[in-house]
């Protein structure tokens, strides 16, 4: 009888495989990637034509003998990596390793580890395909030339273990570039009036918000301006003066992306990109259900594409009809993109909708399980109808003046009625409002103001970041995760309360990536040639000519860093810190925390402290020396020298200049100087020293 072997990366996959097959199929793992670039040398032949030099990853030795023990007993090799590039790749590399030139050899791809789809593959066998290859080969390259050739100039400009990257230099820079817009934001006052009401002759009340004046829509600036409307409106006369009814469609959402799923699961879940990833690949590869085995729950969960099979698209409808109702089945929707989107692969949905979370509550730990609702409630939201809401806008006249409350009420749930991410109107006005008609009376009750003040753009967080690299077209699905784990690790950014701030090490790797490699930490440089990546997979683009048309640039520019790096000695810097073990003048170093003090006398003397950087200027609560410090994580911020002692502590530099108003301290925003004294609220030009 034949032998066939079919050939996975996750040995958690054989076991889910194996048992779809007959017993004349071997199913065994290669652990991922067999060959890889050579960690020591760049590995790639600028000088002949830009060949990669491929050679066996350490410790995957034992793994490839077996594999070809295995390949000796079959008749034919079925290659069945994951069905992307990387998985391409992966395949192109175990049937050069495992010399299958004599072979029978096929590649076979699955979105979804399941009986039908797995035997559908076999049917549909195919060559490896080597554009998806090359286009692997092209980022595979790219991103080790950015990175062995940058590197090390961080580690001598900086300090050893640091790293630049073709994509993580790009998403670093994002967050400087939010945490100079905060840092620089300077806050404006404004003011909300809110009218309460009550039908004549009712007890219930509800709320109405200034609108404006004859002119249309005002803001209000001030207390002042508010106090000038509330007296025009003394013993004024209110009547309604406008009421609309309508209708308002909310569409149900589109099934996961990789993108949306790590940002959903970030807002409902609070899951970092990195356990999203985790958990999802173990719901995609297998898992133990009673009565059923191992079986992959979900679809393939690297994907920007939203389409969704006919087969799934059929047994969501049944589902629906059966359980809900034939008038809760939509059409679905699909997103239309104007970039290329990997549409072999399907959205991430679940395997079969007819299992449900309920009835895998027992079977899955609690934050598996947690995901598997998500994903599964949200496939089933989008292939439902829209909710439908009845609208009331009514307007509220005065003097001139009006006032305005909107409600609505839902008619039909919809998709709603699975999956719901938003808060529930205020029930009181949506009554009060559906009330309301022209001939109305209504009592005046009080008026409510609230003084506001605008807030900066947010801090990025890893959702967020995420949004925005798949929106800048940085980066793909299988990149967002591991480009932020990244920058993490080595301390460029650090995370509080699900915040990414800036650490000073990562300013510094920032700076000098903007001053010496501008293209590369350049957002539509590295967008552009994510395009010409895409290129290659459709087979328009040559991928040594993307290769060879970047690193003849990346040369010059490393060379010509080089060359300033070596003009200037990079000596340490000293400090009027005296050592109190030997009497040395301390100098100022690198760590992985940023900067410290060190005795000069190493390793004879070991004497290390905190390096506490001086602006110059005195703690207004005690006199003592205002220093730049760092929170546990990193993030930099101005506090006083004798804390604890001493509680006086700001995010912003302090300046020189006291505010001329209140004489309290200034801060730096931007070019300009802000009162730190909320209620002052002063602000004026920074003036530059000569």
């Amino acid at each position: 009888m034949a032998k066939y072997l079919v050939i996975v990366e996750s040995p958690a996959k054989v076991k889910t495989i194996r048992k779809f097959l007959g017993s004349n199929y071997e199913v065994a793992a290669s652990n991922g990637h067999v060959r890889d670039l050579p960690k020591s040398t760049l590995g790639i032949d600028v000088e002949h034509d830009y060949e990669p030099k491929y050679i066996t990853i350490r410790g995957k030795g034992d793994i490839l003998a077996n594999l070809r023990k295995e390949v000796k007993k079959a008749d034919k090799i079925y290659l069945a990596t994951d069905p992307d590039r990387e998985g391409e790749a992966i395949s192109w590399h175990l049937y050069h390793a495992l010399h299958l030139e004599e072979k029978k050899t096929y590649r076979i791809t699955f979105n979804e580890i399941t009986r039908n789809a797995v035997r559908e593959s076999l049917k549909n066998a195919r060559e490896i395909d080597m554009d998806l290859v090359d286009a692997q080969q092209a980022r595979r390259c790219l991103d080790r030339m950015v990175g062995y050739r940058i590197s090390p100039l961080l580690w001598a400009k900086v300090k050893r273990g640091l790293s630049a990257g073709r994509v993580q230099s790009v998403a670093l820079r994002i967050i400087c570039d939010r945490e100079e817009e905060i840092n620089a934001f300077i806050p404006e006052e404004y003011w909300t009036l809110e009218a309460v009401f009550s039908i004549k002759g009712g007890k219930k009340s509800f709320t109405a918000r200034f609108y404006g004046g004859p002119e249309g829509k005002e803001t209000i600036a001030s207390k002042e301006e508010v106090e000038a409307i509330k007296a025009r409106l003394d013993k004024a006369e209110y009547r309604v003066s406008e009421v609309k009814r309508g209708e308002r469609v909310k569409k149900p959402p589109l099934p996961f992306t990789t993108s949306t799923l790590q940002q959903e699961a970030s807002k409902q879940l609070n899951f970092s990109t990195q356990k999203t990833m985790r958990l999802a690949q173990q719901l995609y590869e297998g898992v133990e259900v009673k009565g059923e085995g191992t079986i992959g729950l979900i679809t393939y969960l690297r994907t920007d594409s939203t389409r969704i099979s006919e087969e799934a698209e059929r047994a969501a409808e049944e589902y629906i009809t059966e359980v809900f109702g034939r008038e809760y089945a939509g059409e679905g929707t699909e997103k239309k993109s104007g970039k290329k989107i990997q549409d072999a692969h399907e959205a991430i949905r679940p395997t079969r909708i007819s299992l449900t979370p309920a009835e895998l509550k027992d079977e899955l730990p609690r934050d598996l399980f947690r995901l598997y609702q998500l994903i599964w409630k949200r496939f089933t939201a989008s292939r439902m109808q829209a909710a439908r809401y009845e609208t009331t806008s009514v307007r509220i006249t005065a003097s001139g003046y009006s006032f305005s409350v909107s409600a609505s009420r839902p008619v039909f749930d919809g998709f709603m009625s699975v999956y719901s991410d938003e808060e529930e109107e205020k029930e009181e006005n949506s009554r009060a409002a559906a009330l309301l008609d022209k001939d109305t009376e209504l009592s005046f009750l009080r008026f409510e103001e609230k003084q506001h003040f605008t807030q900066p753009p947010a801090h990025y967080t890893e959702a967020s970041l995420v949004r925005a690299l798949e929106e800048l077209g940085i980066g793909r699905p299988s990149t967002y995760s591991p480009t932020i784990t990244t920058i993490l690790a080595r301390r460029y950014v650090v995370k509080e309360n699900k915040n990414l701030y800036v650490t000073e090490l990562g300013e510094v790797v920032n700076n000098m990536m903007k001053g010496a490699f501008p293209s590369i930490v350049d957002v539509n440089f590295t967008a552009n040639l994510e395009a010409l990546l895409d290129g290659v997979e459709e087979g328009r683009v040559k991928w040594k000519t993307v290769v060879s048309n970047f690193y003849p640039d990346l040369d010059e520019a490393v060379t010509s860093a080089e060359k300033e790096l070596s003009a200037v000695k990079i000596a340490d810097e000293e400090s009027d810190e005296i050592c109190e073990n030997c009497g040395r003048r301390m100098v100022i170093k690198y760590g992985p925390h940023g900067r410290f003090l060190a005795c000069p006398g190493f390793p004879e003397c070991r004497n290390t402290k905190p390096y506490f950087e001086k602006i110059g200027i005195a703690c207004p609560l005690c006199g003592g020396d205002i220093v730049l410090k760092k929170t546990k994580k990193g993030r930099k911020y101005y506090g006083c020298i004798h804390n604890p002692e001493c509680d006086f502590m700001v995010w912003q530099k302090p300046s020189e200049t006291r505010c001329e108003k209140c004489g309290s301290l200034m801060l730096e925003k931007g070019g300009k100087l802000v009162c730190m004294n909320e209620q002052c609220g002063y602000i004026m030009t920074k003036v530059e020293k000569q």
